[in-house]
């Protein structure tokens, strides 16, 4: 493998109910795991989608048609699967300690999967890790989808597209055809992972929340947008109560509700 790697490094994909990070859920994760003694392993896990109710009982959701029509996978599929909450812990420990890799997963994948992880009372950290995304380094030197990339980089179809295993198996073999390719590309974890980062910092997973030049969190969207989060919740109190009760993911929200705490103690004392 000509990428260096220091620690392990983990590519994965997910299929989903939709692509509403906030709502939707995992059907399918796949992940194939890159040590830097050369091992590997991998696994792929189908998951039983579930919601809390009003009664705070966790019930089976239904996978919309438009989904299945996408990735192939339909209620009866999941029917005997696990939850995302019972395998939870497990998924956790293969990511622990290693770097990410994954095909769009900056914008969509590691944040839908952080979402998961709260829910089950996990938290996923990625304040240390670095994280690779294909799809920015593709999209950057040839501007096209996984499987022209796939039939681009690797001179292979991509068969079975939208199947968790395939696309984790596919985004593996792009990266490193891609490291292979390009002269100028960065051959450490770190360097691809700050070559395939946004041009923004964010603050949560869902890039709702960045850094500006000071340091300090601000918006990324709306009427407030490069605002610091905390001048925003002093002069504007409803807009606190707008995005804790808005479609937003929980992730954005803590980090919203901490700056909001801090204040409070900082009043306090």
């Amino acid at each position: 493998m000509k990428i260096q790697l220091t620690r392990p490094l983990v590519f994965f994909d997910l299929e989903t109910t939709g692509v509403n990070i906030a709502k939707d859920r995992i059907v399918e994760l796949s992940y194939y795991k890159v040590f830097p003694n050369g091992t590997k392993e991998g696994k792929t896990y189908r998951v039983r989608p579930t919601i809390i109710d009003a009664l705070g009982l966790e019930t089976t959701m239904h996978i919309p048609e438009q989904a299945s029509a996408v990735h192939g996978i339909y209620d009866d599929d999941v029917k005997d699967c696990p939850t995302f909450i019972q395998i939870a812990q497990e998924v956790a420990s293969v990511f622990e300690g290693a770097d990410i890799a994954g095909y769009n997963s900056n914008h969509f994948d590691v944040p839908l999967l952080g979402e998961e992880f709260l829910r089950a009372g996990l938290a996923f950290d990625i304040a240390d890790r670095n994280m690779i995304d294909v799809f920015t380094i593709f999209t950057r030197k040839e501007q096209r989808t996984l499987s022209a990339a796939y039939a681009f980089y690797c001179g292979k179809d991509l068969t079975d597209a939208h199947s968790a295993n395939a696309d984790t198996m596919a985004t593996y073999e792009v990266l490193l055809a891609q490291a292979e390719r390009y002269e100028d590309l960065p051959q450490t974890v770190e360097g691809l992972a700050q070559y395939s980062a946004p041009s923004q910092r964010f603050a949560d997973l869902a890039g709702k929340l960045s850094y500006n030049a000071n340091g300090e969190v601000v918006f990324a969207f709306g009427k407030y947008k490069d605002v610091p989060v905390s001048e925003v919740l002093v002069k504007d109190s409803g807009y606190y109560g707008w995005i804790m009760n808005g479609d937003f993911p929980q992730t954005t929200k803590n980090v919203i509700a901490n700056i909001k705490l801090q204040q409070r103690l900082k009043k306090g004392n």
